[in-house]
């Protein structure tokens, strides 16, 4: 080990250095969501079809859930400061790529290339600071932290949203360039090394095997929304994928030096945060992806005021996370995972009980409290089980962190998805079945009226599977809060504390400042 432990004793964290790693992780997740709404004009300039097109997207996540597993290694191996400029240059070679791109080509070339980069950027970050803060401090930090994970993906599509709306899509581009250069070059000057590195070689078949299966669930459940489970590229990823990750998991339990160590989840409250991280992530993107379903084809809304919907509950999560964060250090996960998910269920349950005349206010306040619910659990339950590993694993747990969220995500849309597609479809049978047997004769011949008859059924077919598909994930959410009741608080020893000092919830917020 050519580095040791010794900072996180000392008085003077490196302020300055995280501000580098957090503004580069930012620019570099905010890029994920930023090109979705732009796809179709993308389609439009190079005349390609929405199933080549959405490569743009779907490549972007594989080359994420390829190189994060293999984070550890890169995080153990060579320094902080190596791998963010490394990173942080694909990066910004990527996006200056994409910004000129002339070809579809080229623009799909420049997004691998900027995954490439930025699939590192979150567990160096968050290894980062878990190295840089003590165990009572790692809250407020990664309450901070959290400012990256949850708002930079939320504000993305809002963005984008206008700046599609008002300018070209290369604007989008443009606009990260500069900062993605402006911190490069800091972190030339600025950036230190203060992560231990060991010397480990890579095992080349454990990368295959992790590629395999992380890229196929990926692949599989992100396309099972679009082709359906039936379809055999669909079923067909999601076996090889998992065949793929057993074989790794047996392979990395057998080995001295594996490239990811699953033996950390024999520490109870990072298998059980890791639990409650991959729950929450599955009924999470309910609303991310059900709410502009119902607001743009239901209502009538634009992507831009879909967007604008949204933003308040991106506000609100990043205004609160330092300050869960804060509480966190104080209270610890439990207290607040209970209070949250409690909040996370009830508004979720209410979004289960659409209709045709909630107004626009309505629905944008009703997100930003199931947002501000949902603040309160994500970054306090993942820190308190990141707490409990020794040091030498934090590479690993914020590894199998990362990665877990990616495949979760995708498992959630996937099976929103569905179980929205698969009520409106019967949905839609039973109100046509009924709305046939009682219709005037007379309407039968009007091509007009059973056209208007068609888009009424076909609406409120749908409505009711995003109400149905809500009230699904309102259940996951009640797993997520059963298994809350379970966390226990780590000390900064790295031991379970039996006893915690409990929060009054009407204080949840005051009680920061």
């Amino acid at each position: 080990m050519t580095q040791t432990q010794a900072h996180t004793e000392q008085n003077k964290t490196p302020y300055g250095m995280i501000v580098i790693l957090f503004i580069g992780a930012f620019v570099a997740i905010l890029n994920e969501t930023l090109l979705n709404v732009a796809l179709p004009s993308i389609m439009d300039e190079f005349q390609v079809k929405p199933t080549a097109v959405q490569w743009l997207s779907t490549g972007y996540m594989l080359i994420n859930g390829i190189l994060i597993p293999a984070s550890a290694f890169f995080i153990q191996r060579f320094t902080n400061r190596s791998l963010f400029l490394t990173a942080m240059s694909l990066f910004t070679v990527g996006t200056i790529l994409a910004s000129l791109s002339p070809t579809f080509g080229v623009l799909l070339a420049a997004r691998m290339i900027q995954a490439a980069g930025s699939a590192v950027m979150m567990p160096l970050l968050m290894n980062v600071m878990l190295t840089a803060f003590p165990i009572a401090k790692r809250g407020t930090a990664m309450g901070i932290f959290g400012l990256v994970m949850i708002v930079a993906p939320a504000i993305g599509p809002t963005l984008s949203g206008w700046i599609v709306e008002h300018y070209n899509w290369r604007v989008l581009f443009d606009i990260v360039i500069p900062v993605a250069v402006l911190s490069l070059l800091i972190g030339i000057f600025k950036l230190k090394n203060i992560t231990p590195q060991r010397e480990i070689k890579l095992d080349v078949f454990s990368i295959i095997l992790s590629s395999i299966g992380f890229g196929g669930l990926l692949y599989g459940f992100s396309s099972a929304g679009d082709m359906g489970w039936n379809d055999p590229v669909v079923y067909g990823t999601i076996i090889i994928g998992t065949i793929a990750l057993i074989v790794l998991v047996i392979r990395q339990l057998k080995m001295d030096d594996p490239m990811l160590q699953f033996r950390i989840f024999k520490y109870p409250m990072f298998a059980l945060s890791s639990a409650i991280s991959i729950v929450l992530s599955i009924a999470m993107f309910s609303a991310m992806i059900l709410l502009p379903i119902y607001i743009q084809t239901i209502r009538g809304f634009s992507p831009m005021e879909a967007g604008i919907l949204m933003l308040p509950g991106a506000l609100v999560m990043g205004v609160m996370s330092p300050i869960t964060g804060r509480l966190f250090d104080k209270y610890g996960a439990k207290t607040l995972g209970i209070i949250g998910l409690t909040i996370t269920i009830v508004t979720t349950f209410y979004f289960s009980r659409l209709d045709m005349t909630v107004s626009y206010t309505s629905m944008m306040i009703l997100f930003a409290i199931r947002s501000f619910g949902m603040s309160m659990v994500m970054m306090p339950i993942m820190t308190n089980g990141l707490n409990q590993l020794p040091m030498k694993e934090n590479p690993h747990g914020t590894a199998l962190n990362n990665t877990l969220q990616q495949v979760s995500g995708a498992i959630g849309s996937a099976l929103l998805i569905t179980v929205m597609n698969n009520r409106t479809e019967s949905r839609a049978e039973e109100l046509t079945q009924s709305a046939m047997a009682n219709m005037d004769p007379a309407t039968l011949g009007s091509e007009q009226a059973m056209a208007e008859m068609q888009t009424q059924i076909m609406n409120e077919a749908m409505l009711n599977g995003i109400n149905f598909s809500f009230f699904v994930s309102t259940l996951i959410a009640v797993v997520a809060l059963v298994l809350a009741f379970f966390i226990k608080r780590v000390g900064t020893d790295g031991q379970i504390i039996k006893k915690e000092k409990k929060m009054d919830p009407s204080k949840a917020v005051v009680s920061a400042e």
